[in-house]
């Protein structure tokens, strides 16, 4: 008998689906009403951290070079207080094979899906992780197909989505393109059914282990050159696996000392699932449509258990203006010599600002950066803006509201970050837990879940849990 291939039923035969693509019985981990073991599945699922580093080193993935940005350090010290200006180091992720730190994570699970017998992968994805599936999967000999949402219902595309289908063609992939909608979740479910092809995703423990390779070498490196860890790392987020893998690194190094902070491009007003608004934007990743939304739902994610848990490792979170990014993406090509794409460079933005508060003697990392190509750079980016009615000026960043205009900077010094309020945050976060898993009631293990989840305390959980009347 076939099987309905309706929206409704496909959507309902989702966990099924997934449990069958991605090898991983993630009931096995769960407990209470919203707990699982988190740290047991990372390592029942995963792989360790040197058995990734050999796999990582077959596909010539990992070992990217820090460069030190003296000249960028020595623009913001114009602009901070006496004594201050930490030094502003980056990790060029760059030289992955393709071209982002995402190559870290696509080594990792094509390499799983070749072990476990699949003869292709699919992802879901209109980033630089298609890019890096398709190069990872032709390096092992898989087939490889990319489902990308790139178009609003007009048949407009935006450059840097449409070159990144290119590179994944490139790669020797099948790229299914689609207009932004709930058909994109759906499409991806129907093709792991029908193809019986591995669920390459951005979030399952394998392929956040992948990145925790970059995180450790980090450590390492400045062990080696500076003989102490970084006292700051600035990390892009969006779905948060960038920030979890790197600070899960930079743990096993025994760098616990190091802060993490995240930072993300504020589209605040813009809708993600808009059709109106696909458009709108000029960030196609590491904003915060979604590092939000992602942070206070990570379960939102095409795996029943993320293991991106971002609110896990992260000390502060600050956004910066669409306008700054580009701006600091010129700079670091014309004071540094390294173009780079615009994406990348948010966590440039803010480590930038952030370095001016900071002891001229600390060290701060910009812990990624990203392949530039025709429709990544600047110039296609603005003048999609412009075509789609947003206005480009010059001025003050805080002013800028997206969707309606991207300011860029008059100076240096106008480039600044905005605070997200973390205990905000965790706030709806519980919350979300408590909707999504409908608990009435919290156990001890829930509680201590929350508290890990959420890097806050049982005062702080419970606090929130008699908020929303919700027993423990």
């Amino acid at each position: 008998m076939a099987k309905d291939m309706s929206f409704e039923a496909v959507m309902g035969r989702n966990s099924e689906i997934m449990k069958k693509a991605v090898g991983i019985d993630y009931n096995v981990f769960e407990s209470g009403n919203i707990a699982f073991d988190y740290e047991k599945m990372m390592r029942e699922t995963g792989y360790s951290l040197q058995e990734i580093e050999n796999v990582q080193n077959e596909t010539g993935v990992g070992n990217t070079p820090v460069y030190e940005l003296r000249n960028l350090t020595k623009l913001a010290r114009k602009f901070a207080p006496a004594g201050k200006g930490a030094r502003i180091f980056i990790k060029d992720e760059a030289a992955n094979p393709s071209g982002s730190f995402k190559a870290r994570r696509a080594a990792t699970a094509c390499h799983h899906a070749a072990k476990l017998g699949y003869k292709g992968v699919i992802a879901a994805t209109s980033g630089n992780y298609g890019a890096a599936v398709a190069s990872q999967a032709a390096m092992r000999g898989l087939k490889c197909i990319i489902v990308q949402e790139c178009y609003d219902s007009k048949g407009v595309g935006q450059p840097e989505i449409v070159e990144k289908a290119r590179k994944c063609e490139a790669y020797g992939a099948e790229v299914v393109q689609l207009t932004v909608g709930p058909e994109l979740f759906y499409t991806f479910l129907v093709l792991l059914e029908e193809t019986g092809y591995f669920n390459a995703s951005l979030y399952t423990p394998f392929g956040i282990a992948g990145v925790e390779t970059l995180g450790y070498e980090l450590s390492m490196q400045f062990r080696e050159r500076e003989g102490r860890d970084p006292d700051v790392v600035v990390i892009t987020n969006a779905g948060g696996g960038n920030l979890t893998g790197t600070a899960r690194g930079l743990i096993k190094a025994g760098a616990t000392d190091t802060q993490i902070v995240g930072a993300s491009v504020s589209l605040q007003g813009l809708h993600m699932a808009s059709d109106t608004q696909f458009n709108k934007k000029s960030f196609t990743t590491g904003h915060t449509g979604f590092g939000i939304p992602f942070a206070t739902w990570p379960d939102r994610s095409d795996v029943p258990r993320s293991a991106a848990r971002p609110l896990r490792y992260m000390d502060r979170y600050v956004t910066v203006n669409q306008g700054s990014v580009f701006y600091m993406t010129e700079a670091l090509a014309q004071l540094e010599g390294l173009e780079r794409g615009p994406a990348g460079n948010t966590s440039l933005a803010a480590a930038f600002k952030l370095a001016q508060e900071l002891d001229k003697d600390k060290i701060i990392v910009v812990q990624e950066t990203e392949y530039t190509g025709a429709g990544k750079h600047i110039q296609p980016q603005l003048t999609f803006a412009k075509e789609n009615g947003i206005e480009v000026v010059i001025g003050n960043p805080s002013e800028e509201v997206p969707g309606k205009n991207i300011i860029l900077p008059k100076d240096p010094g106008y480039i600044n970050v905005e605070e997200i309020d973390l205990n905000k945050t965790r706030r709806s976060y519980i919350r979300n837990c408590i909707k999504n898993t409908k608990a009435e009631k919290v156990t001890k293990e829930d509680l201590e879940f929350l508290v890990a989840d959420t890097k806050s305390s049982e005062e702080f959980v419970k606090k929130i849990l008699d908020e929303f009347g919700v027993e423990y």
